[in-house]
């Protein structure tokens, strides 16, 4: 190999382009021997993916467990919110709040919850027997009840012109019924049969009364019911399966019966299958546990393997055929599995960053950890298993045995003697007399809709100024979508669509969102509470709340007792001798912690409650609350805390969920930028960043636009779109680079029918495999369904339409190809001239 050096061309330039030359070379070579291997031992290669695959499969059925907290999985595993809840049990744990309003407010604990909501146009408040009987049939429960709150009223009405704000009528009741658990595993079991009692007890009291509607929550509602899709969804995924293998096996056939390759196709998508399997077993080996956003594993693994699939059969189709079946073999790994290795490198990487220490939402980290797995058993069963089929495949092709009977194909005299369906089912479809001199997998059906008639399309002039007005769309309504991304990230999105739960969310949602969740606010250090400075201060911080607050009921006890409590003794001495053993006051007794050093009493910490006026986005105000609050117990003198159960699922949540995207994109730019100069050429580095970055935005845009919430599904969608964009654009855009064609048109042509079959066939079997999760009734598999859509259709149009015409506007140029010809072209007319000279009588021979 020689490296000529172009006129003007710096030394530094030469020297990057032949450490390319040698890198991609060696990967090659690499690729080349991989390929030999293979071909030399392939019941080795055969047998011992089988073997692991079996060892392991065994163990993913012994060894499977669902996952049991919900609030480990989603929930950012390290937030303020959980310090607080920390120091809220702390100070004020179960056993002293026993039967008191609110007295489960820093854990859910165990509890039941039902709506009861009146007919439209009824008044929930004249159905008082119904509500008792309801209320009744709860407390005869056996294993007892702790207490309940029947303080919520939904759509209310109130008086005219009523100055106490008297209601007039209202559509539902809300009651919580909490359970007495105090963490004990026999209590906790109690109370899991009591809510399942519970919500047998609920469906059938709806059937009694047919003038009310009930909704009922339990504690482990929400867990069961987001179990309950990956139940819903198994059929569903195994009717994916059988698309895709239909899809694999029928794309994958042709008219020529010898060249015809449809048990490839199909034992291509059964090899992805079994790595899926394997990874699934090594998963639980590990005490790994299931949860349902890992039912999208087996759609990310199968759009990457299936591409590595598809390549190495149209790598094998381009191979010549007088070569044997064993340089076949390692001509399609040297020319397929380099670009294969870099896209599943990336996988790793990408992944990998999001299953890293960094990712603060368990359930992505643990789907990022499963898929770092399954693509290093994908690339290795990709290579060996398929690798082995795809050998015994060219024998027999190379024996001239029929692809689907595995007969021997018969001579074209004795095909001219049979019946025409015989013809058409045994032809090779091949004139035998030039065997050799053209390429039999033109005919394929795809390869020749490429080459005949869309090549032509895509690049005519007339065409292009259309896909540059298709692109403006495309990008408009992209960033029209990044633009309104929010933080709307709901638990709901998880869950099955028709369960229990979210059906209680939504008439919550709609006839109790007028207020917050109670909001504790506890302050943790002794405060000077008989300081009039301090009175103002708490009251200022609880202005705009409706407050249930100990202080505010004192002060009002004091100044209609006509008491004076203006220093510390006198305080505390009322308080407790007098303002707490007052019936009506006793249940503040749980609020306040007091402390005895000597004589002397003090109150070293207490709580109030809060709720705050909100609108119909009550999530999105909680948080602002929660933002607005936080701050202030640093800037003011008192130092208090506020918590309530669902501000763990909140806090920062927009923050721990973009962050492993943010991730796992800086690491794939990073590694494109990093082997900018080293892997085959910049431009095409450039243009991957390129094409990767508008897919990735277009999806994101769109996914908001069609009301994707920003949850760890998306998120983790959002990452595979990193990637499956590199799995297909990298290919076309490294064959056009290198591509020495006259014209860019030329080169992009010659790139859309080396790579566009595969890709083509990847895409179409990617989206034809999601159909089925449309019929899955769950909000989750409605996300992975929506999201990866946009994936492979903002794919599919950079690939076959964007890419195509705009490489023929921008770089690289073709130019110096055109000199390097011409140049060529004018020395064999001159050598040719030589020898026509010194040999006349040659002419008269030709």
């Amino acid at each position: 190999m020689c490296f000529l050096r172009r006129p003007g061309a710096p030394a530094s330039w030469i020297w990057w382009r032949m450490l390319r030359q040698v890198l991609r070379r060696g990967l090659q070579s690499f690729c080349h021997r991989l390929g030999l291997c293979v071909s030399r031992h392939p019941v080795f290669f055969l047998t011992v993916p089988a073997v692991l695959t079996i060892t392991f499969g065994f163990s993913a059925l012994n060894r499977f467990e669902p996952e049991g907290d919900l609030e480990r999985l989603v929930a950012p595993s390290h937030s303020l919110a959980k310090i607080e809840r920390s120091l809220a049990s702390s100070l004020f744990p179960l056993d002293q709040s026993k039967s008191q309003l609110y007295s489960d407010l820093h854990t859910p604990g165990r509890y039941g919850r039902v709506i009861l909501l009146s007919p439209p146009g009824d008044n929930i408040l004249l159905q008082a027997e119904g509500i008792l009987q309801t209320h009744r049939a709860v407390l005869e429960m056996k294993d007892g009840r702790n207490g309940f709150i029947g303080h919520q009223l939904g759509g209310v009405v109130e008086v005219p012109n009523s100055k106490d704000q008297r209601v007039k009528s209202a559509r539902a009741i809300q009651i919580t019924y909490y359970l007495q658990t105090y963490g004990s595993a026999t209590q906790d079991l109690i109370g899991e049969k009591w809510e399942n009692e519970f919500s047998k007890l609920m469906r059938k009291l709806q059937e009694e009364h047919q003038d009310l509607q009930l909704y009922s929550l339990a504690s482990f509602s929400l867990w069961r019911d987001f179990h309950k899709t990956s139940i819903m969804a198994r059929s569903k995924v195994l009717v994916s399966l059988v698309l895709i293998l239909t899809t694999a096996t029928l794309s994958s056939s042709m008219k020529d019966c010898l060249r015809s390759k449809p048990f490839l196709g199909l034992l291509g998508v059964l090899t992805v299958c079994i790595s899926i399997i394997t990874a699934a077993g090594i998963f639980f080996i590990t005490d790994g546990k299931y949860n349902s956003t890992l039912l999208g594993i087996p759609f990310f693994a199968m759009g990457h393997g299936t591409k590595g699939v598809f390549e190495l059969l149209s790598g094998w189709r381009r191979t010549k055929e007088n070569l044997s079946f064993k340089d076949r073999i390692a001509d399609a790994y040297s020319d397929v599995m380099v670009t294969y290795t870099m896209t599943s490198s990336l996988y790793f990487i990408t992944f990998g960053m999001g299953a890293s220490p960094f990712t603060n939402i368990e359930a992505v980290k643990v789907f990022c950890q499963n898929m770092c797995v399954s693509i290093l058993l994908n690339y290795f069963y990709i290579f060996s298993f398929f690798g082995s089929c795809l050998v015994f495949a060219g024998q027999l092709e190379q024996n001239r045995y029929h692809s689907i009977f595995c007969c021997k194909i018969p001579s074209a005299e004795y095909l001219d003697r049979k019946p025409v369906w015989f013809q058409a089912v045994m032809s090779d479809g091949h004139q035998q007399t030039s065997h050799h001199e053209t390429n039999p997998y033109q005919h394929h059906f795809i390869q020749h809709f490429l080459r005949e008639h869309y090549n032509e399309w895509i690049t005519n002039i007339y065409v292009k100024p259309f896909v540059v007005i298709l692109y403006l769309i495309y990008a408009s309504f992209s960033f029209m979508g990044c633009l309104q991304i929010s933080d709307r990230a709901n638990i709901i999105n998880l869950l099955a669509s028709d369960s229990p739960s979210v059906s209680f969310a939504v008439v919550q949602q709609k006839y109790f969102s007028n207020y917050s969740p109670v909001i504790g606010f506890y302050i943790y250090e002794p405060l000077e509470y008989w300081n009039s400075s301090v009175q103002e201060d708490l009251r200022r911080l609880c202005s705009g709340f409706t407050a249930v607050s100990w202080v505010e009921q004192y002060y009002q006890f004091l100044k209609v007792s006509n008491v004076s409590a203006n220093n510390k003794s006198d305080f505390i001495s009322v308080l407790q001798s007098s303002f707490l053993k007052k019936p009506e006051f006793q249940h503040f007794r749980n609020d306040i912690i007091f402390s005895k050093a000597g004589d002397e009493n003090n109150i070293i910490a207490s709580r109030l409650y809060l709720v705050a006026r909100t609108s119909r986005d009550k999530q999105k105000e909680v948080i602002e609350v929660l933002e607005k609050l936080r701050p202030l117990s640093l800037s003011k003198s008192i130092r208090f805390i506020v918590f309530n159960p669902s501000f763990v699922f909140m806090d920062h949540y927009s923050l721990s969920v973009t962050v492993p995207v943010l991730i796992a994109g800086f690491g794939v730019l990073l590694v494109l930028i990093l082997t900018f100069f080293l892997v085959i050429h910049p431009l095409g580095n450039f243009w991957l960043i390129l094409s990767v970055t508008s897919i990735e935005l277009g999806v994101l845009g769109l996914m908001t636009l069609w009301n994707v919430d920003m949850d760890c599904i998306s998120i983790l969608c959002l990452i595979y779109t990193l990637n499956f964009a590199i799995d297909h654009c990298a290919p076309l855009l490294y064959t056009f680079v290198l591509a020495t064609e006259h014209t860019r048109t030329q080169c992009i042509k010659s790139s859309l029918q080396e790579h566009g079959t595969a890709i083509l066939q990847n895409v179409t079997s990617f989206l034809i495999g999601l159909v089925p999760l449309l019929f899955v009734p769950s909000n989750l598999t409605f996300t992975l369904f929506k999201c990866l859509l946009l994936t492979g259709g903002c794919t599919l149009l950079h690939c076959f339409v964007i890419l195509p015409v705009f490489l023929t506007f921008f770089p690289p140029s073709k130019k110096h190809h055109k000199k390097k010809k011409r140049a060529k072209r004018k020395e064999r007319e001159e050598i040719e001239c030589i020898e026509i000279q010194e040999n006349p009588d040659h002419v008269t021979t030709v």
